[in-house]
């Protein structure tokens, strides 16, 4: 009787210690999915953090979490900024209308500068400026600067692209747009396919007169060559397509009017 009541007693002590492996493979399991689903997440900052406490937890600091996942650590340092921690350029109202002024002080100086030269050299037929809302423009007729249907400078023509490029370098951050125009009037040389392609060869070529300045950036010029399309009077008399036929230097205003608040161009970019 002794016999089979111990017998008994072995069979309900049956060994468990199978259990242990199994839990600890179901918490692995468990940390699997919970990383597969902030994986889907895709949010990386909390990925990192997850991937760095279980990695700890379960492999001692050091795993498979560590180098090998969805999402690779990045240095603070070299992370991109963005949009919040790039200091703001917004200035205010009254700060807006002190840039806004102090801007055509500097254009209106220019013109003068220049509206002097156009007076002392005899070129008030040639040359003219206009300052408006949007740019300090400077018109030359092309018959101070090329022969008809060339884009080559004309020699006594160089000293004046030479005392403009004086000027602006007075005026280093703003843009510059060089164009150039012609009539209605077809080409018709071997040089030339069309007037679009007489504009922009102008343009280009005097742009690299005022360019022989090195005080000058060239990241600021911007060549354009508009063909006969922008005309500033009807192309219908000799008078008129002389008029039409010109390139235009604009500086370009940096400063615009947005009613409260005024977005800031770095002039430096």
């Amino acid at each position: 009787m002794s016999k089979k009541t111990r017998r008994h007693e072995e069979e309900e002590h049956a060994d468990e210690s199978w259990l242990l492996p199994y839990a600890d493979l179901l918490t692995l399991l468990l940390a699997l999915f919970i990383v597969l689903y902030s994986m889907s997440a895709a949010d990386a900052q909390k990925f990192e953090q997850m991937s760095d406490a279980f990695s700890a937890a379960f492999t001692s600091g050091t795993g498979v979490l560590d180098y090998n996942s969805a999402v690779p650590k990045v240095d603070a340092s070299l992370k991109e900024a963005t949009p919040e921690d790039t200091p703001s350029k917004k200035v205010t109202k009254s700060q807006q209308a002190s840039l806004i002024r102090q801007e055509q002080i500097d254009l209106e100086k220019l013109k003068q500068q220049i509206d002097q030269y156009i007076n002392n050299n005899g070129l008030t037929t040639q040359l003219e400026t206009k300052l408006n809302q949007s740019q300090l423009m400077i018109t030359i007729s092309d018959t101070a600067l090329f022969a008809s249907g060339k884009a080559t400078v004309k020699p006594e023509s160089k000293q004046l692209a030479t005392a403009i490029s004086g000027m602006l370098q007075e005026f280093p951050d703003y843009d510059i747009v060089v164009s150039g125009h012609t009539d209605t009037i077809p080409i018709s040389n071997n040089e030339y396919e069309s007037n679009w392609d007489l504009s922009s060869d102008r343009a280009i070529q005097f742009m690299k007169i005022l360019l022989t300045n090195g005080k000058l950036d060239p990241k600021k010029f911007t060549p354009v060559g508009y063909g006969e399309y922008h005309p500033i009077v009807d192309n219908d008399t000799a008078l008129n397509r002389a008029k039409n036929r010109r390139v235009e230097v604009s500086l370009i205003r940096k400063y615009q009017d947005n009613n409260q608040v005024l977005n800031v161009t770095d002039a430096q970019s």
